[in-house]
Formats: structure tokens, sequence, C-alpha cells
């Protein structure tokens, strides 16, 4: 059902996103689609969670590619996030606006930001030379910019080669800058 409600978005926008709509167009009994997702807004939550673990997988698949030092892995890492996050930012972004305001959407969207920190940390973490503390926390200011980056991307503000660029530029300078008191 997230396929076609997926299709729904991309065909007709996020405003013809019903569950009504979602049972017809998927072959199912309303009973069926009100069951399994409760109202729109639960429809909407698992749809933005679906769009992140493809993004997520993308990204592991990318990061996936043997043993490399730090300059080849702040490559990767820079150019596997950003076209992760602008091949799919679109509809993430799509979905993410249609739960606007919805403290269940906040919740979800910082569960995920969460995790991606969690990876960023996890694949820089063996070239680590500074606190963990302050490794997670320069984590967090990368996914951000990484996430600002595929925004503009979308925008079509910012070319993704160039992206990919300043997001490596980004990292390396996270991992080198020195520990401030």
């Amino acid at each position: 059902m997230l396929d076609t409600a997926l299709r729904i978005i991309r065909e007709e926008g996020a405003d013809r996103l019903t569950l009504g709509q979602l049972a017809t167009r998927a072959g199912v009994s309303k009973p069926v689609a009100y069951e399994h997702f409760g109202t729109r807004s639960g429809l909407l939550i698992e749809l933005y969670r679906w769009i992140d673990t493809e993004r997520v997988n993308a990204f592991r698949n990318a990061m996936a590619t043997g043993e490399q030092d730090l300059g080849e892995t702040i490559a990767v890492l820079a150019a596997a996030y950003i076209h992760c996050a602008a091949d799919m930012t679109d509809e993430f972004h799509i979905v993410g606006a249609a739960l606007a305001g919805s403290e269940e959407k906040a919740a979800v969207f910082q569960e995920l930001l969460d995790y991606s920190v969690q990876m960023f940390v996890a694949v820089l973490k063996p070239f680590n030379v500074l606190p963990v503390t302050a490794l997670e926390r320069r984590c967090i200011g990368l996914v951000g910019a990484g996430e600002a980056l595929s925004a503009a991307i979308v925008r079509q503000t910012l070319p993704k080669d160039e992206a990919v660029a300043v997001f490596a530029a980004l990292i390396r300078g996270a991992m080198t800058a020195p520990v401030q008191g």
C-alpha cells in the first residue's frame, strides 16, 4: 500500500492522498486501509519512515565499498548522503510538508535525524581523534548541513556536484578542526 500511496503523491499530489483514495487505488477495502494506518497522519508517517528507509539502505550500500582511508571515506560519505537525500528529498519533503505541524511528524523526523547522526558517527569513528561526544556533536551539525544542501538541490539553487564538494569539505573540516574547550 505504501507503493500505491507514493504513486498517488507523485501523480496527484499529497492533498489527494486519503485512506479512501489509497484503498481504491490499492484494490483493498477502506476498513483494511483504516485498520492498517488508523488515520491519514498515520499513513503519512509510515510513508515518511518508508521513504527514509529507502534512503538509509541506499546510503548503507554506498558505504559498504570496503576499507578506505579518511579521504576516501569522506568522499563516499558526502556523495552517498547527498545523492540519497537528493534522490528522495522531493517526496520526503512533500510528505513532510503534509505532516507539518504534527507532533507525531516532529517526533518521527527527530528519530530519523538521530539515526542519521548515529550512521555518521559509525562511519567516522574509526578515523576519530576527538572525544566521542565531540564527534557526535559535529555529526549532528553535519547531518543538518547535509539536509540543507539536499534541500537546496531540490529547490534547484545548488548543483548536486557542488553540494557534494561542499559537504565533503564540511566533513573534512569537522574531522580535523581542533577541539574547543
